[in-house]
């Protein structure tokens, strides 16, 4: 029986390319002591031209998408919903790397998280590009002084902190969409987190990041990576092709319809052409008034190795870019809708020599009818948001996320200006009276009088 560890509820929203999913979940302890995730409730419905390439471009059909997922988890959770952690994605995230250092006042005493936070903040004022925005500064080895590669500063004397730091950046208006679909959605930002980076919490064991590895998050509309070492982001890439390009090349290459090319995927789909006849046909109704084509499952799957190797080789690239060549003793870990794909791992390992690759899933599941839905690497992000609420990615900084854009609201805001109050006529009725006056005498005028009276008054024949 599992104990509840606290009664927060947190909820992971996924706005992904070809789905829209939310997960609700709270932390449990087991019978064997280890906290575990509970999931209370799944939701999930297609994205229909509301996302292209992981961004956000129909904001109206985004927020349809969200409401609906965010309903069907609040029914079944029996609560409202006004929190959540959502992913972020996109074709256009990069990620570079630059180096901050403070000087601190107090030499004497050790360096305290404060400072490390100080830093931080500093680290998301970098100047960048007007339509930028900093989504994620993310610390990889610190320097005190003269000491470098130093895993944890707090403790240490010095006056010099710095360290060398992933900047993830991504288009301002992509970003700002995003926010305008939670808002509109009546729902508060928690945290907003890179896609891959929320994978990672659900399907990485510790010793995988700290022996080194890299996550390749394959999803609908892009392809993600992540290498860990020591048990530290060191590099982030993101690739525009993905699941999407391979139903894209599927219709080309049989000539059929989107729809039908996305089904053949997903009922057919393979990267081993040698486990087809030439034989084994599928029949795929043609238009109206048009005769079924034949296609045969082996050139489909012909078609689907040639797009994985040539993901696998961009991959490849990139592990050589990042300088992580012969470092990762974890190997690869495959996951995203994509990654279910019968013989995606043997084609990574051949195209990259990785000596490891295994398709991840997300981990520490409390056993239910809900945690089998969601034990699927396609859902892998919203699982991993829901972890964003109990660990974080960092043991060493208190936030991901800049804490100043982290309290930005984006409804809409109209300045104006204080509107007087208005005035109302009374009936003359209701007014007061006035006191009957002498008229063109007031008060001075019958007090000089009285003080010089005219000439002839009656008070001029006493004197």
């Amino acid at each position: 029986m599992a104990t509840s560890v606290g009664e927060s509820v947190v909820v992971g929203l996924d706005i992904g390319s070809t789905k829209v999913c939310a997960v609700a979940g709270r932390l449990v302890r087991n019978n064997k002591n280890q906290e575990t995730l509970e999931v209370l409730g799944v939701g999930r419905t297609r994205m229909n031209d509301g996302v292209a390439k992981g961004s956000v471009v129909n904001v109206n059909n985004a927020v349809s998408a969200i409401h609906q997922v965010i309903d069907e988890v609040a029914s079944q959770i029996n609560m409202p919903i006004d929190r959540v952690n959502v992913s972020f994605n996109g074709s256009h995230v990069v990620s570079v790397k630059s180096t901050g250092n403070i000087t601190r006042s107090s030499a004497g005493d050790e360096i305290q998280k404060e400072d490390i936070d100080h830093l931080l903040n500093d680290m998301y004022r970098t100047a960048i590009p007007a339509d930028k925005e900093i989504i994620h500064v993310l610390p990889m080895d610190f320097t005190v002084d003269s000491e470098v590669n130093i895993d944890q500063p707090v403790g240490r004397n010095g006056v010099k902190l710095g360290a060398d730091f992933q900047i993830i950046t991504a288009q301002a208006n992509a970003a700002r969409n995003v926010r305008k679909c939670v808002v509109r959605n009546e729902l508060t930002l928690d945290t907003m987190m890179l896609s891959v980076l929320a994978s990672g919490l659900s399907v990485l064991t510790e010793e995988e990041k700290y022996a080194g590895v890299a996550l390749i998050d394959i999803g609908g509309g892009t392809t993600q990576m992540a290498i860990y070492y020591r048990n530290v982001l060191r590099h982030v890439a993101v690739f525009p092709w993905a699941g999407n390009s391979l139903t894209s090349d599927i219709q080309l290459g049989c000539k059929i319809m989107p729809e039908q090319a996305e089904q053949l995927k997903k009922k057919f789909g393979s990267a081993v052409p040698a486990d087809f006849n030439l034989n084994q046909v599928v029949a795929v109704p043609g238009l109206s008034n048009k005769k079924p084509k034949d296609v045969l499952i082996k050139n489909v799957a012909i078609i689907i190795e040639d797009r994985l190797r040539e993901i696998a080789a961009m991959v490849q690239a990139e592990i050589l870019r990042s300088g992580y060549e012969g470092k990762l003793l974890g190997g690869l870990v495959l996951t995203g809708g994509t990654a279910m794909i019968s013989g995606i791992e043997p084609i990574f390992g051949r195209v990259t020599g990785a000596e490891e690759v295994r398709v991840g899933y997300p981990e520490h599941l409390e056993p239910n009818g809900r945690a089998d839905l969601v034990g699927d690497p396609a859902y892998a992000t919203a699982v991993g948001l829901v972890w964003a609420g109990y660990k974080t990615l960092d043991r060493r900084i208190s936030f991901i996320s800049d804490p100043v854009r982290a309290k930005y609201n984006e409804r809409p805001t109209v300045e104006r200006r204080p509107t007087p109050e208005p005035v109302v006529e009374k009936p003359e009725q209701m007014l007061p009276p006035e006191p009957e006056r002498p008229q063109g005498e007031g008060f001075f005028d019958r007090l000089l009088k009285t003080l010089f009276p005219p000439k002839g008054s009656p008070t001029d024949t006493y004197e």
